[in-house]
C-alpha cells in the first residue's frame, strides 16, 4: 500500500505545481492588461494636473504639486461644459429611443408567433454587415430636406436608427428566457399588452436593458465621425467635436489636452460604474437562448 500512498502524494504535487503555474500566468497576463488599459488613464489624469511644459519635459513623473489651471481653462476658454451638455443631451436622447423603441420590437420578436418572423430576424442580421459609412451620404441628404443639420435630432435620429438592429437583438435574446407561466398570469390578472410590457417584461429584462444602455451611450458618445458631419456647428457641438478643435487649434498645449481627454471619461465611467453589474447577466443570459 506504501507504494500507492507515494502516488497519490506525487499527483498532489503535480496538481499544485500546474495550479501554481497557471496562478502565476494569470496574474502575469492581468499585469499586462492593467499596463495597457489602466495605466493611460492614469497617465492622462495626472498629466491633467501639470503645465504643459512639464507634460512634455516630465510626462512619466507624478504630479506632487497639482494645479489646476488646465481644468479652468478647459471651462472658461473652450467652453467645454456646454459640450458636456450637448453630448449628454444627444446621447441620453439615443439610449432613450432605442430602449423604446427596441424594447417593443424585441418583446413582438420574442412573445409572438407570425409567418414572417425568421425572415425578420435574418433581415435583423444582414443589416448588420452594412457599415454606418455607406448609409452617410443619404442621410445626409435626409437631414438637410427636413432642416435638421446642427440640431440635436440631427444626431439622435441616425444614431438611435443605427443602434436599433444591435438592441432589439440582445433584448430580444433575453425575453425569450422569460417564462410562459408569468405571462399567462398577466393575463388572467387582467393585464393588456401594453402593462405587461411595462410591468413584467421590462423590469424583468432590466439586465439587457442596462447592457444595451451601456453600449448604445458608448457608441453615442464616442462618435466623432457622425458628430463632424451631421452636427459641425459650435452651439450643438458634442465633446468628442470639442476634442478635434482641441488637437487642431491649441495642439502645443498638452495639459489642456490631458484635461479634455480626461473630463469627457468621467462621464463614461459613472454611467459604468452604476450598471456594470447588469452587463454580463443581460449579455450572457441573452446569449444563451437567443
Amino acid at each position: 500500500m506504501q507504494p500507492v500512498i507515494n502516488n497519490e502524494h506525487t499527483i498532489r504535487r503535480v496538481k499544485t505545481n500546474r495550479f501554481s503555474l497557471g496562478t502565476t500566468l494569470m496574474y502575469i497576463v492581468l499585469t499586462a492588461w492593467s499596463l495597457t488599459t489602466i495605466y493611460p488613464l492614469f497617465w492622462i489624469v495626472n498629466n491633467s494636473f501639470k503645465v504643459s511644459s512639464d507634460v512634455m519635459n516630465k510626462s512619466f513623473s507624478l504630479a506632487l504639486e497639482p494645479v489646476f489651471i488646465n481644468y479652468t481653462t478647459a471651462f472658461d476658454r473652450i467652453n467645454i461644459g456646454k459640450s458636456y451638455i450637448n453630448s449628454l443631451i444627444m446621447s441620453g436622447g439615443t439610449v432613450l429611443f432605442v430602449l423604446l423603441f427596441a424594447g417593443l420590437a424585441a418583446y413582438v420578436l420574442s412573445r409572438f408567433t407570425f409567418k414572417a418572423k425568421r425572415a425578420l430576424y435574418s433581415l435583423l442580421y444582414a443589416t448588420l454587415l452594412i457599415p454606418a459609412f455607406a448609409t452617410v451620404v443619404p442621410v445626409y441628404e435626409i437631414l438637410i430636406k427636413t432642416s435638421l443639420v446642427n440640431t440635436y435630432w440631427g444626431l439622435i435620429l441616425p444614431q438611435t436608427a443605427g443602434n436599433l438592429t444591435f438592441a432589439t437583438l440582445v433584448i430580444a435574446g433575453y425575453m425569450t428566457t422569460i417564462a410562459k407561466e408569468l405571462e399567462e398570469a398577466a393575463f388572467i390578472d387582467g393585464c393588456n399588452r401594453w402593462q405587461m410590457f411595462v410591468k413584467i417584461f421590462f423590469p424583468v429584462s432590466r439586465p439587457a436593458f442596462a447592457s444595451v444602455s451601456i453600449f448604445v451611450f458608448l457608441w453615442s458618445y464616442n462618435d466623432l465621425f457622425s458628430a463632424l458631419i451631421f452636427v459641425n456647428k459650435e452651439s450643438v457641438r458634442p465633446i468628442v467635436a470639442l476634442l478635434n478643435e482641441i488637437s487642431s487649434q491649441y495642439g502645443t498645449d498638452f495639459g489642456l489636452m490631458a484635461t479634455a481627454v480626461a473630463l469627457t471619461v468621467i462621464p463614461v465611467l459613472i454611467v459604468y460604474l452604476f450598471i456594470s453589474k447588469f452587463i454580463e447577466k443581460g449579455l450572457t443570459e441573452g446569449a444563451i437562448k437567443g
